[in-house]
């Protein structure tokens, strides 16, 4: 989830910055700002803005992507703690007898003992690379649903530019283009649909 966020606000960064760059670096013009085909009147470009921990708390199919992600990360936590503690008990019963057995023995054991430490380590990277892929790609869905449907929440808008606000991006927004609560309502009501 982190990592959405991190590079959602990484865009957002960029395309403040070619804003910016395009509005500052280019010659004034007294009635209409001309790119490429495209001509722009003064007043009618619109910027709104969602916010992020809003969709994150109020979006039911994120709220549920969050949920299953959860689920398998306790579920992956169960099945390592069952290794480790049957690791731990061989270690400890090692321990116990260690005396009575004979070289052989002893290096039998340390070498089981050595295995299921690496089993282990084994499967608790593979268990993570995995989480963190179905991490990415159900983020990635909901991602590309927020996209899907600010494109069409947008046809009769008429915003130029729909971000997301981070307190370490935007320093001043105006509530009028806040559109979080219509994301929210839109986006539940596509969900249930389905």
């Amino acid at each position: 989830m982190k990592n959405f966020t991190i590079g959602l606000n990484a865009v957002l960064v960029l395309a403040v910055a070619i804003l910016f760059y395009l509005q500052f670096s280019s010659p004034k013009k007294a009635s209409t700002v001309s790119s490429s085909n495209t001509t722009i009147a003064p007043g009618s470009f619109k910027i709104g803005y969602f916010e992020m921990d809003s969709i994150e708390n109020h979006y039911e199919y994120f709220k549920e992507v969050r949920n299953t992600l959860r689920g398998k990360e306790q579920d992956n936590g169960r099945q390592l703690a069952e290794m480790k503690n049957t690791f731990v008990a061989k270690y400890q019963e090692l321990q116990k007898t260690a005396q009575g057995m004979t070289q052989a023995e002893l290096a039998g054991k340390q070498q089981e003992l050595s295995q299921m430490e690496k089993t282990f380590q084994n499967k608790e990277q593979m268990m993570n690379q995995e989480l963190q892929n179905e991490s990415f790609k159900r983020l990635q869905e909901v991602k590309k649903k927020i996209e899907d449907f600010l494109k069409d929440y947008n046809k009769d808008k008429g915003y130029s530019y729909i971000m997301t606000n981070s307190p370490d991006l935007i320093y001043l927004k105006d509530t009028v283009y806040n559109i979080t609560g219509d994301l929210i309502v839109g986006l539940n009501s596509q969900y249930k649909k389905k």
